[in-house]
């Protein structure tokens, strides 16, 4: 499953994996002769908290809860517009989320957008062992 979002709370557990990341987004802003976006600890504190958020409630969702869409979440996280959040769950490992995504063209717009520098990856693992990924980029 998958889901994108783009737009002009509590701590919950899950795991930053940023610096994992950086050769899959690397690769595919490469191809598009994009510069190379550096992980950012503000943008992978939001994907840690969406990611764990997301794994507690055992849904795959933009929104935590009424009145926490994309856009209030971000401003609560001191994450400044432009920003666009790419999301997956499922037994799958980093690879797959990445070509998940790339062959998704929300997701592929969100990775290619040349107006992201910066990126926070994060995930984190249902009781049920499916994980929940939250990418965040950003300005």
């Amino acid at each position: 499953m998958l889901a994108s979002c783009q737009t002009g709370g509590g701590s919950l557990p899950g795991e930053g994996v940023s610096g994992s990341g950086f050769s899959y987004l690397a690769d595919i802003r490469n191809t598009a002769s994009l510069t190379s976006m550096t992980p950012d600890p503000v943008l992978e504190k939001a994907a840690i908290r969406q990611a764990g958020y997301m794994a507690a409630a055992d849904r795959m969702a933009h929104d935590t809860g009424w009145r926490r869409d994309f856009a209030t979440r971000m401003k609560a996280d001191g994450v400044a517009a432009p920003a666009a959040e790419n999301l997956a769950h499922g037994r799958m490992d980093m690879a797959k989320v990445f070509r998940m995504w790339m062959d998704s063209a929300g997701h592929r717009r969100n990775m290619l957008d040349p107006r992201f520098g910066r990126y926070g990856l994060a995930h984190a693992t249902a009781a049920d062992g499916r994980r929940y990924w939250a990418l965040v980029l950003g300005k």
